[in-house]
C-alpha cells in the first residue's frame, strides 16, 4: 500500500522498501515497535518508534527512538532546550499529527514538529519506521531517513535520547 510517506520519499528520489505484516486491531501488544519487529524480520534496535512529546506550553516534537529502548525524557528535554518533556495524551496524538497509534511518523504529519532521532540510527545499514499507516513500515538507509525528514522543513537532531539499561550501583547489593 502506497502512503504519505512513501510517496514523500519517492518525491525525494529516496531509496525505500515498504514491508507489509498483519496486526490484531484487537490486542494492543501487536502495536508494539517489538512485536513488529519479529514480524518484519529485523532487530527491534534497527526498528524506530516515532512519538509525539510536548514540553507542557504548546511546544511539541517527535522522538524517534529503538523498538526495544524506552524514551529518557529529561535527555530530550536537554536535547530540545526544554524545562521537561512528556508523552501526548494517545487521544491529542490523531488530531496533533493525523496518525493513530502504530501509524505515527514524521513524514506527512499535519505539522512539521521538530524530530530528534536517537544517535544509534546512525549505526545501521537500515532503520525501520512507520509508514504511516498500522501494518505498513519504510525501511531505509538512516541517512536518508535523516536527509527527508530535514526536507520537511523543521528541525532535525541526533542525540542520545534512551533510557540507560545498565544497573543501577544498588542492584545485586543485599539491601
Amino acid at each position: 500500500m502506497k502512503t504519505n510517506g512513501a510517496r514523500f520519499l519517492e518525491s525525494l528520489g529516496i531509496p525505500f522498501e515498504l514491508r507489509e505484516y498483519e496486526i490484531d486491531p484487537h490486542n494492543p501488544d501487536d502495536l508494539t515497535a517489538i512485536a513488529v519487529a519479529r514480524k518484519i524480520g529485523m532487530p527491534a534496535e534497527q526498528v524506530f518508534k516515532t512519538l509525539l512529546t510536548a514540553c507542557g506550553s504548546g511546544l511539541y516534537a517527535f522522538a524517534v527512538i529503538p523498538g526495544d529502548a524506552a524514551l529518557d525524557f529529561k535527555k530530550l528535554a536537554r536535547a530540545a532546550q526544554w524545562r521537561k518533556a512528556e508523552m501526548v495524551p494517545l487521544k491529542d496524538v490523531q488530531p496533533l499529527t493525523g496518525y493513530i497509534r502504530g501509524g505515527v511518523t514524521v513524514f506527512g504529519a499535519k505539522k512539521p514538529y521538530p524530530i530528534f532521532v536517537d544517535e544509534t540510527a546512525i549505526l545501521f545499514d537500515r532503520i525501520s519506521v512507520s509508514a504511516g499507516t498500522r501494518g505498513t513500515q519504510l525501511i531505509l538507509a538512516p541517512g536518508d531517513y535523516l536527509r527527508a525528514a530535514a526536507a520537511l522543513g523543521a528541525p532535525v537532531q541526533t542525540a542520545d535520547l534512551t533510557k540507560d539499561t545498565k544497573p543501577s550501583s544498588l542492584e545485586g547489593h543485599a539491601q
